[in-house]
């Protein structure tokens, strides 16, 4: 192994850290100021947790409804929110969302259309209008296959797969790279930048039952508060209402709310359309907080499904309809549930999924409190606010990747790479190693384990402040004991599964801790957060953020009160927007 306490230096203009849709937009857009860009993924390009936003991306092309607007957008994406959003950032998303798409389209991208050969849109929960731009139920896939040839065709764009990322490094204050390590050697390198952008995603591996593929670990959460930024709405968790549950092996894996966009039936074990009792005016196309709460009470009330769901039902639908617009989600059940969902029903329960939280920014650049220090996508806050409606997250990685490559392009343009501390990086690596050199410690595979069960049980979709309290000081043991996991695993450094799972704790515990210490303060329910103990809306939290820092080797919470919406915009969410047309198939 080499010597790893003078590792090899890779400079560049702009890093970004994480491929995704977001990634991959900011580097197009840095690349376009003619900055130089390196791009670092934790596993390989093109497998990017985008991909599992299948049913569509939400912007006001108007091509189905005529009658949908950005201020039709807005108000939805406020409301959804329960107005705790960054207002300017839903005001900037509705608004640019339609050239992103079209965008998309001149790139490449092939949607689904109209009889007119417009691109068509679908509904989904709690949109006024028919607004989801889709290809088929694989839109995230086609996004990341567009974005990544239109990346790796920039001259000035560089990949680096398999890269974990250990710490942001910083200079007086301001981020000047970041220490990585190969997953496939076991050597780090330092990345020497004049700006960073984190599009790392999210944190839904800390659950037990989750729609999240193994990378999201909310590294970038993690990365961000440990250089000294703030994060925000931590307690706001999505769990979508639409995870498979049957068989075992799978339980979590998401079932897009295509399914119901395209005319899919929620019933429970009685076959009553339940959804009647929570939200008669919209039904299964109810918000997503709303419909999770409303399946978790009837499987809780006895009237679940055998397997602990209940059940979607879409077999209504002519095979052939169901085949071309839900081609995913029929492969899905046939081959890892032996159902046919032309013929039977899903079982479905919620599955974690999202998190609204993340890093603050301000909304036109994506810049972090921290100079340098850029965010966008899952792993910044602001756009969704209490609950974000589906179809938002693929517009909001292009609206804002873009912001944010441009920001930081901008930002880079005017600077120099600055120097780097040769102490700090030689601290970051020996803490790194000390999980592989240990002769003997705590398994850190079993700790990951035991955090997701404690994550589940107390920070599950309905809170209660015992529960939370119980778990937040179990959190705290866990951080603990990870300090003193070992992984000796027998390949040593080189891609050492263990070492992995070992460096990806502290990450884990952040995120964990945050939600939970959130989670307590919000005496009340609002959008994806529910106490049972506060269950209404309390007008003392509805214009307040929590924001979580380190004080310290403490986490501080405090309250921040959300900036004012102008009243031109709150004239525009209190508007009745017209449902009164046809729709333009």
């Amino acid at each position: 192994m080499a010597d790893n306490h003078t590792p090899p230096e890779v400079e560049t203009d702009v890093l970004i850290i994480g491929a995704g849709g977001a990634g991959l937009r900011a580097a197009i857009a840095a690349a376009s100021h003619e900055s130089r860009v390196l791009v670092l993924c934790k596993s390989l390009l093109g497998k990017a947790h985008t991909v599992m936003a299948e049913g569509g991306m939400a912007a006001a092309l108007a091509n189905v409804s005529p009658l949908d607007s950005w201020k039709a957008h807005f108000a939805d994406t406020m409301k959804g929110g329960k107005l705790i959003n960054n207002w300017r950032m839903a005001e900037l998303h509705a608004k640019e969302a339609p050239e992103r798409v079209l965008e998309l389209e001149r790139w490449g991208a092939v949607f689904d259309r109209t009889n007119k050969g417009l691109i068509h849109q679908r509904p989904f929960g709690a949109h006024t209008y028919h607004r989801l731009a889709h290809i088929g139920d694989r839109t995230g896939l086609e996004l990341i296959r567009t974005l990544q040839d239109r990346a790796i065709h920039e001259s000035n764009v560089s990949v680096e797969m398999e890269v974990i990322v250990i710490r942001l490094l910083t200079n007086d204050g301001q981020v000047v790279g970041a220490l990585g390590l190969s997953r496939i050697d076991g050597t780090f390198a330092v990345y020497r930048a004049k700006a960073v952008i984190l599009a790392t995603g999210g944190n839904g591996r800390i659950f037990r039952v989750t729609s999240n593929s193994w990378e999201c670990t909310g590294d970038g959460t993690a990365l961000a508060y440990w250089a000294g930024a703030r994060l925000q709405d931590s307690e706001m968790v999505q769990f979508h209402p639409t995870g498979m549950v049957w068989p075992p092996g799978v339980k979590g894996l998401l079932v897009t709310e295509g399914v119901r966009g395209e005319g899919g039936l929620l019933r429970n074990s009685l076959g009553d359309r339940f959804m009647n009792n929570y939200d008669p005016e919209r039904m299964e196309l109810s918000a997503r907080d709303v419909v999770a709460r409303a399946i978790n009470s009837e499987v809780v009330a006895g009237r679940g499904s055998p397997h602990g769901g209940v059940f979607l039902d879409i077999s209504h639908q002519p095979a052939d309809f169901i085949k071309h617009k839900l081609p995913s989600m029929y492969d899905q059940f046939l081959n890892l549930g032996d159902v046919d969902i032309t013929r039977q029903p899903m079982e479905v329960a919620p599955t974690a999924h999202y998190q609204m939280g993340g890093i603050r920014v301000e909304a036109e650049t994506g810049a972090t409190e921290v100079r340098g220090l850029f965010a966008a996508g899952e792993v910044a806050c602001g756009l969704h606010g209490a609950n974000r409606l589906g179809g938002n997250s693929l517009s909001d990685l292009v609206v804002f990747g873009k912001r944010a490559g441009d920001a930081a392009a901008d930002f880079a343009r005017e600077g120099r790479l600055g120097p780097v501390s040769k102490g700090e990086v030689r601290d970051a690596i020996k803490s790194a190693k000390r999980p592989l050199q240990a002769r003997r410690g705590e398994n850190p595979f079993q700790i990951y384990s035991e955090l997701q069960d404690v994550m589940a049980k107390h920070a599950p979709i309905i809170r209660n402040p015992r529960e939370l309290q119980e778990g937040l000081g179990k959190v705290l043991e866990l951080k603990e004991r990870a300090q003193r996991a070992a992984a000796t695993g027998s390949n040593g450094a080189r891609f050492n599964p263990g070492w992995h799972a070992a460096i990806g704790l502290p990450s884990m515990m952040v995120n964990a801790e945050a939600i939970i210490r959130c989670a307590l303060e919000r005496r009340e329910s609002r959008g994806a957060h529910a106490r049972s103990d506060y269950p209404e809306l309390s007008d003392e939290f509805a214009k307040v953020n929590f924001c979580i820092s380190a004080d310290g080797a403490d986490m501080k919470v405090d309250a921040v009160a959300t900036n004012p919406i102008p009243p031109e915009l709150m004239e525009v969410i209190n508007t009745k927007f017209s449902t009164d047309y046809v729709p333009q198939d």
